[in-house]
């Protein structure tokens, strides 16, 4: 009798545990495939898109000549002031993975971020910088084979107002970028520009600015239209491809609102028609101006409003406006991969996960789990004996 009573309990044990392994099993499968293998399945749909080569070129040679380039805008990393511990692990989390996973993925030769890297630079102290910093590099951290630069952006400096020459030297010292900087890569020109010192009003840092991307500007059009310069005025400057460049912002150039803007990660509908306001949420129509006039671009890529557009300037300029990386800023983040020639380009937009989806597969699963729980505990066995009882009732009539 108690060898029967002993085996009984052996059995009943063995039972409870079976199934708290698998409720165990359940969870583990759940949370790798929301927190790992989702990215994979989402970010492995999206392809480099094809671009005009030229005609004479292998196809070996003509894959290795197109840059492939990223962009991605509006990390708004949180800082000690702001961020709630939980809020910043989850998104510093799903930005890594996410990034990670396209990186391994997709292999681009370069990421470009559009600025507002972090959400409290503007304002943070120097042990919260270095921390910031830190973070960053673990989660952006790229092979040797693929670089990455950083456009500054009003968080990571300041507005206008907010803007010091220490903020900007320590952004500097991080990510070697301050007033503005060319770099061409595969035969192509990128004029990285710092927006928020185009503000027009003579301060030191602005003036600087301007006189850097006077430079770089009269080194392009030596490179482009060499012969219509005197020897003596471009004699002295670097040669550099004869491509149009491609201009890297924060701030986008004016537009008065986003009522052209279309798209499922556009601004709300009751947002379109807000008019945007001057040197805080677009450039000044004569900062705009001067840098159109003095770049000529063939495209431009810009953040800061945190969702999606795409406009014409002067008829014939478009200027992407790169929604915002962080699920803390939207439901649906993305970025843009650039498939890149001295002559041509061609862009294709890279969802994330929608978070709503994953939320949603936790609610499922987690109320999965509750009625496999309750079913063990013979709490559901009653209404379920009441459907068999209809059942058989309704077989015998």
């Amino acid at each position: 009798m108690r060898s029967n009573l002993g085996m009984m309990k052996i059995l009943h044990l063995k039972k409870r545990g079976c199934f708290l392994l698998k409720l165990l099993c359940l969870v583990v499968l759940v949370l790798i495939f929301c927190e790992f293998l989702v990215y994979y399945v989402v970010i492995f749909q999206c392809h480099w898109p094809e671009v005009k080569i030229e005609a004479h070129r292998s196809s070996k040679q003509s894959s290795a000549s197109v840059l492939k380039a990223m962009f991605l805008s509006d990390t708004h990393m949180l800082g000690e002031i702001k961020g709630h511990w939980l809020d910043k692990l989850r998104r510093e989390w799903q930005m890594e993975r996410a990034f990670q996973t396209a990186l391994s993925l997709l292999e681009p030769d370069i990421v470009f971020i559009l600025g507002d890297v972090f959400d409290e630079g503007k304002w943070s102290f120097s042990e919260a910088w270095a921390d910031d910093v830190r973070r960053f590099q673990k989660m952006f951290r790229h092979p040797v084979c693929t670089e990455l630069m950083v456009v500054v952006g009003n968080h990571d400096i300041g507005f206008h107002y907010e803007m010091t020459t220490y903020k900007l030297k320590r952004f500097a010292k991080v990510f070697n970028f301050t007033s503005g900087k060319l770099i061409t890569r595969k035969g192509v020109n990128f004029v990285m520009v710092n927006s928020v010192a185009l503000e027009g009003d003579g301060c030191t840092v602005c003036s600087r600015a301007e006189a850097k991307l006077m430079k770089l500007s009269h080194k392009l059009n030596c490179s482009q239209q060499e012969q219509n310069h005197s020897k003596k005025r471009c004699s002295d400057v670097e040669q550099l491809p004869a491509s149009e460049p491609i201009l890297l912002q924060h701030y986008p150039l004016y537009r008065r609102n986003d009522a052209e803007c279309a798209g499922e990660d556009s601004a709300l509908p009751e947002e379109k028609n807000i008019p945007f306001k001057e040197k805080y949420d677009v450039l000044s129509r004569e900062a705009s101006q001067k840098l159109l006039w003095w770049f000529h671009p063939r495209l431009i890529l810009s953040g800061h409003t945190h969702s999606a557009c795409e406009v014409l300037h002067n008829g014939k300029i478009p200027e992407i406006s790169v929604p915002s990386f962080s699920w803390r800023n939207r439901n649906n983040p993305s970025f843009i991969m650039g498939s890149i020639t001295p002559t041509d380009f061609s862009l294709y937009k890279c969802f994330l996960p929608l978070e709503s989806r994953v939320v949603t597969i936790y609610c499922i699963a987690g109320a999965l789990l509750g009625v496999l729980i309750l079913a063990h505990l013979q709490l559901l066995n009653p209404p379920f004996y009441f459907a068999q009882h209809l059942i058989r009732k309704h077989k015998a009539v």
